[in-house]
């Protein structure tokens, strides 16, 4: 069997069959990733990230495509990773957006990958953080993430990315109260797509009210742009958008902060990976069931079961 340095390096001059197993390695968690993660990590921060987030019908994938299309021109290797909905019978993803990049897929220079939510919060799956790590150190010059569209709660995206574009579409009240309540906060660039439709300039003017409301994050005011993905109006500007607040964010310091962050939640994250991991070997599945007859028996509450399984092994008795 090829081992996960080997195929880092085959990975690394650019072979795709490698760089997909390696990526099932990480997200899986399989024996190796850790290797991978501690080989890979002094490589990366050099892409340029973007998150592409909103509700479902918005264009995501669409847009994603034009993008992709857009920096592909300028960049030697661009990479998307898209969090598709979860499989209720596999809890596998669903690969549409595969489905819808097809042509663009085809490209040596483009990589895609597909993955499911697992039904993870935020929209994005657990290991999608180690995803995009490692495409960044593999050399990917650009990576678009784009997130599940499960509105509001997609709030995560904004951990592993330079800047996230929020999408609407003209005629989605609704979407518009969704994007107030929350997910507006996490854009640094708000998009009006398929904006050859009526209603988008009453969407533009809502969004841009919007925005004077409460108090802002920081002091980077968020335009409000028009693309139609589909005829590619828009995607230059949006493109430049994107430059402009990268270029403000790594002067104020906002990357860096960004980062930072990111890099907090891991640690935590491996922390409680590597506590529950200890935890699972000091306690067995006997003395679990033997806790779990003596709070049926009220003998003891599930606190005090929990408390007494923590002591050690001598905590709980079948007595």
């Amino acid at each position: 069997m090829i081992t996960p340095e080997a195929l880092l390096e085959r990975a690394r001059s650019g072979e795709v069959a490698p760089t997909a197993r390696l990526l099932s390695i990480v997200e899986n968690d399989e024996p190796g990733a850790e290797r991978v993660v501690r080989a890979t990590f002094p490589d990366v921060g050099r892409a340029i990230r973007i998150g592409i987030t909103g509700s479902p019908g918005t264009g995501k994938s669409t847009l994603v495509a034009a993008l992709l299309a857009a920096y592909r021109r300028v960049a030697s290797r661009v990479a998307v990773v898209a969090v598709d909905p979860s499989s209720p019978y596999t809890g596998g993803a669903i690969l549409g957006d595969r489905i819808r990049m097809r042509e663009t897929s085809l490209d040596r220079g483009v990589f895609i990958r597909s993955m499911s939510n697992r039904g993870a919060s935020g929209g994005l799956a657990r290991a999608t953080g180690r995803v995009v790590d490692l495409l960044d150190a593999l050399g990917f010059e650009v990576i678009l993430v784009e997130t599940v569209g499960a509105g509001q709660q997609e709030i995560d995206v904004i951990r592993l990315v330079d800047s996230v574009c929020v999408l609407t579409i003209p005629g989605a009240g609704d979407d518009i109260q969704a994007i107030k309540a929350g997910i507006l906060e996490i854009a640094d660039v708000l998009v009006v797509n398929k904006a050859d439709k009526p209603g988008a300039d009453q969407a533009v003017k809502e969004l841009t009210q919007m925005l004077t409301l409460g108090e802002p994050r920081n002091d980077w005011r968020p335009p409000v742009l028009r693309t139609s993905a589909t005829t590619g109006d828009g995607i230059d500007e949006l493109v430049a958008a994107l430059a402009r607040h990268r270029d403000w964010a790594r002067q104020c310091g906002e990357t860096e902060r960004r980062h930072h962050a990111a890099m907090r939640t891991e640690i935590e994250a491996l922390m409680r990976e590597r506590v529950l991991r200890d935890l699972a070997r000091r306690i067995d599945a006997t003395a679990v069931a033997a806790a779990a007859s003596r709070v049926l028996q009220k003998e003891l509450d599930p606190y005090d079961a929990a408390e007494l399984l923590l002591a050690g092994p001598e905590g709980v008795s079948t007595t």
